[in-house]
């Protein structure tokens, strides 16, 4: 993905009014300049992609190719055990 490096300045209420539209520009790579009074107070800018593959947890997967994580896991703790990561009970 390639960014423009486009900025638009804009006052709060410009912003309000249209927000969506320039959401959309800044998804299409533009930076937009908030102002209040036209003083620059904020910037709205494109962040980069997020990968779309599975990360490892951990180094296990180097360093342990055949570890598997059961689904057990996954499940949610028991009240207890909650409890205890809050603070509560004794």
């Amino acid at each position: 993905m390639t960014y423009n490096k486009i900025m638009i300045n804009l006052n709060i209420n410009e912003i309000k009014t249209h927000f969506s539209s320039y959401l959309a520009k800044v998804s299409n790579g533009e930076t937009v300049i908030v102002c209040k009074r036209n003083v620059p107070i904020a910037e709205i800018k494109p962040i980069a992609a997020l990968p779309n593959k599975k990360r490892p947890i951990g180094l296990a997967g180097k360093e342990y190719p055949e570890f598997q994580i059961s689904d057990a896991f996954f499940e949610p703790l028991p009240d207890d055990i909650v409890a205890a990561f809050n603070g509560e009970g004794s």
